[in-house]
């Protein structure tokens, strides 16, 4: 797997409609927080995908194990951050939990990525990853 197949993963683009999602809850968000929650949600939204890009981009699967590692790591900031936004009541609960639900099925899906980058034959990330 390399960078020029990373958007064809169903992860990416779950992840894409999930950053689609962050930049349009955000825009309703007050424009006293443009440089607070809006900067740091749609950061770590775009964070994902630009991790497995890059990670897809570099030569071992270790470097790509990494960025992915990163990538998941922006689904628990988000998760935090969204967290906030419900508890100052910039969303309601309805869309925190759609959020929160999407961020944990893209959570398990780069686990399922890390896993499969070591498998040595081309179909097993399929079944690691569901696509």
């Amino acid at each position: 797997m390399r960078s020029s197949n990373i958007e064809q993963l169903n992860v990416f683009k779950k992840s894409h409609e999930l950053t689609m999602r962050i930049y349009d809850i955000t825009n309703e968000f007050p424009p006293t927080e443009k440089f607070g929650l809006v900067t740091q949600l749609r950061r770590a939204a775009v964070s994902i995908n630009s991790n497995l890009m890059e990670g897809g981009a570099r030569n071992t699967d270790g470097e790509y194990r990494h960025f992915v590692g990163i990538a998941r790591g922006s689904t628990a900031e988000i998760k935090y951050q969204i967290r906030v936004a419900k508890d100052v009541g910039f969303i309601n609960v309805e869309t925190y939990n759609e959020i929160y639900n999407s961020l944990e099925e893209i959570s398990k899906m780069l686990v399922g990525l890390i896993q499969s980058i070591s498998y040595k034959h081309t179909d097993d990330w399929r079944l690691a990853t569901g696509d």
